[in-house]
This record gives C-alpha cells, sequence and structure tokens, in this order.
C-alpha cells in the first residue's frame, strides 16, 4: 500500500445490537442514511447488519473478532462499551480488542414523572427519595443499562436510597409510568416528549451538562441542584483492533466527514440526538473516562446483570 495514498474501503457493513435499533428506532433510520451516505461517498455499499443478542454483546463481540480488511464496523454504545465489562464476563475487551473510530451520536436521559404523582419538580423528587428511603422507585429498560446506571448515578449523589425497577425495553416501561406503577423514568426525549405535550408526564431535568436545544425550558439535573452531574447516551464507531491503521484512519475521515454533512446533522438533530464526531484518540479518552466513570458506580452500587 503507497503510504501517501488514502486506505481503500470496499463495500462494508455496520452492525449493531438489536437492542440499539429496538430502543432507538428513529435513529436506526438515520444510521441508514448514514451508512448510505459513507457509501456514496467511499464508491461502495455499506450496509446496516442488526445483530441480537445478550443487549448489544454479541454484535460488539462479533466485530472483535472479525475481519482485518475495512469491511466490518461497528456502532457500539454506552452499555457494551463501558458498563457490560464491569459487570459481567464478555467476550471481548473494549480497549483490547476493539480501535476506535470516531463518536457517533449522544443525548441525554429526561427524568419524568406521572402528573398523579404530587411530584412537580426536582427538588419534589429528591425530597420523596429522602423522606422515606427506598419508596420512590424509578424504572429503567434493564439492568446494567444506561438509564438503570443514571438512577444509580442520581441516587448516589443524594444521598438517597431508590429501589430500581428493570423493565425489557422502553416501551412497558413507558406504559407502566403513564399508568403511575412507580415514581420516576429516566427516560430518552423522543420517547417521553408526546407524553409530556399531551400534559400525562412532568419533565423534571435532563441529564446532559447543558439545556438540549429542543428542550430550552426544562432545567439540567446540575443547574436544578446537582452542580457536575452528567449521564448522557452515546453511541460510538469502532472496528476490530486487528484493523491496520491506515484503514482506521480512513475510517474515521469518512464517518467524521458524513457526521458533519448538513443533512445528516438536521436529521440528527430532528431527533434530539447531537453528532458527535471525534479523533481516534479524542474516543479513547472519552470512552476511558466514562468506563472509570460507570466501573466507579458498579462496584460501589453493587450493581449486577441479573
Amino acid at each position: 500500500m503507497d503510504a501517501t495514498a488514502p486506505a481503500r474501503l470496499r463495500s462494508a457493513r455496520i452492525v449493531g445490537g438489536r437492542r440499539l435499533w429496538q430502543l432507538r428506532r428513529a435513529f436506526h433510520d438515520k444510521t441508514r442514511l448514514i451508512a448510505k451516505k459513507l457509501g456514496d461517498n467511499i464508491g461502495a455499499t455499506v450496509l446496516v447488519d442488526n445483530r441480537a443478542g445478550a443487549g448489544g454483546n454479541i454484535a460488539h463481540q462479533l466485530v472483535a473478532n472479525g475481519p482485518a480488511d475495512g469491511s466490518l464496523i461497528l456502532l457500539g454504545s454506552i452499555g457494551p462499551l463501558t458498563i457490560a465489562p464491569h459487570m459481567m464476563k464478555v467476550g471481548y475487551d473494549p480497549f483490547k480488542d476493539l480501535a476506535p473510530l470516531s463518536g457517533g451520536v449522544y443525548f441525554p436521559n429526561m427524568l419524568v414523572v406521572n402528573k398523579e404523582s404530587g411530584i412537580q419538580n426536582l427538588a419534589d423528587f429528591i425530597a420523596a427519595a429522602k423522606k422515606s428511603p427506598g419508596s420512590v422507585t424509578f424504572a429503567s429498560t434493564g439492568s446494567g443499562s444506561a438509564s438503570h446506571l443514571a438512577g444509580e448515578l442520581f441516587a448516589q449523589r443524594i444521598g438517597a436510597e431508590m429501589t430500581h425497577v428493570p423493565y425489557k425495553g422502553g416501551a412497558p416501561a413507558m406504559q407502566d409510568l403513564l399508568a403511575n406503577r412507580f415514581t420516576g423514568y429516566l427516560a430518552a426525549p423522543p420517547t417521553a416528549l408526546p407524553h409530556v405535550e399531551s400534559g400525562k408526564l412532568i419533565p423534571l431535568a435532563t441529564t446532559g451538562l447543558t439545556r438540549p436545544a429542543y428542550l430550552p425550558n426544562i432545567p439540567t439535573v446540575a443547574e436544578a441542584g446537582l452542580p457536575g452531574f452528567e449521564a448522557l447516551n452515546w453511541y460510538a464507531f469502532v472496528a476490530s483492533e486487528k484493523m491496520p491503521a491506515p484503514l482506521l484512519d480512513r475510517w474515521n475521515q469518512e464517518i467524521v466527514k458524513v457526521l458533519k454533512d448538513p443533512e445528516i446533522r438536521d436529521a440528527l438533530s430532528r431527533h434530539g440526538l447531537t453528532p458527535h464526531p471525534t479523533t481516534r484518540a479524542e474516543l479513547t479518552e472519552f470512552m476511558q473516562k466514562e468506563s472509570a466513570k460507570w466501573g466507579a458506580i458498579v462496584r460501589e452500587r453493587k450493581i449486577s446483570a441479573e
């Protein structure tokens, strides 16, 4: 290979776990748009490959053990990349078996409660949790999910115990919140917003450091009383560490180019997804910080995959 020439990318697959598609259907649709734009730019076919199993861990293991020819990349996520390895034995090491390509997107959670709960703001929620430890319940999309860990971080920061109620996905959790069967849910904003707008749910706060542009009137947890609190959902592009550096660098260039494309950026933003193109080194640093943060919460809160 000519060291001065860009590495050649052939037909490729973007692999993702089924939970990713189930939880973020809008992102699934936009991933196909990203794949098409990548294919157009490199002059090859780029397919999206949905792989089921173990909350996305199977897809991550597939790519970790995959070919080194540049034909297989992974749309990884916060859970399998920085949470699951602290909770269970997985068939890959995110920092030894997978090589970073670029950040993908990020978005905050939104803490919402039923309008009949009697809770009007985050101060009310915290007061209720402190008044009767364990009586305040919060739902998540499953043990070890991003929404679960966000709730555990929140409980740690307020110094009060809350009871975790795991669900198998966001739809059943939202259905039970609408029925007022638990106190709060750290939901993806696009999932919660229709019910907020209808008046059935009350939004208390979002979990990023800054307010999303599409939620200008909802305070962040940091603004509402817990300075520095941040618990983002995020997705990032990675590949097998066996892939040669020129191919890794080329994929970085192409992914960053697509995520900065106005059409792609606007399509993602309309669904509350913030594009997050990065260098490979920046993604490594970001993942290391996230892994250290969530690993500490897993150990301190004694969280298991069960």
